[in-house]
């Protein structure tokens, strides 16, 4: 499972010119999930990407995780983050899991993360166009 961090002063999900999920200072949380991926390991990604500490305390130090902070989430799953870049020029989507694990274990993570912060949503399998203002910029790459 893989998730794509970004701190941003504020992000936004359009599908099909409307907004389905926005949010202002917080995380932007780009979610991947693999075919090996389980309730368990979504449990451990949901605990890092809540403690990760990628906001700046009074010192300007990066202390302070999303919850510290008072920001919020914006969760969207993209499939192509599993995908396999290793060969050829053309990426395999081989190692991503199929749309019913895929769904049921990005809901889950959803639920996790929501149960500790205020969380905001995609729309799993739309055409997605995502906006944000990357803060930083700083963005990593998590994966358990």
């Amino acid at each position: 499972m893989i998730a794509l961090i970004q701190r941003v002063t504020q992000a936004q999900v359009d599908v099909q010119g409307e907004i389905v999920g926005k949010i202002d200072k917080g995380l932007l949380v780009l979610l991947g999930v693999e075919k090996e991926d389980t309730h368990e390991k979504t449990d451990k990604l949901a605990e890092k990407v809540l403690n990760y500490r990628v906001f700046s305390d009074e010192n300007d130090k990066m202390n302070l995780n999303v919850q510290q902070a008072g920001g919020e989430l914006l969760i969207v799953s993209q499939f192509t983050l599993a995908a396999d870049t290793q060969k050829g020029l053309r990426p395999s989507f081989s190692k991503g899991a199929p749309p019913d694990l895929a769904n049921e274990l990005y809901e889950y993570f959803v639920q996790k993360c929501g149960e500790k912060i205020k969380v905001s949503t995609g729309q799993f399998a739309a055409d997605m166009k995502v906006s944000l203002v990357n803060d930083g910029p700083v963005t990593f790459w998590l994966t358990i």
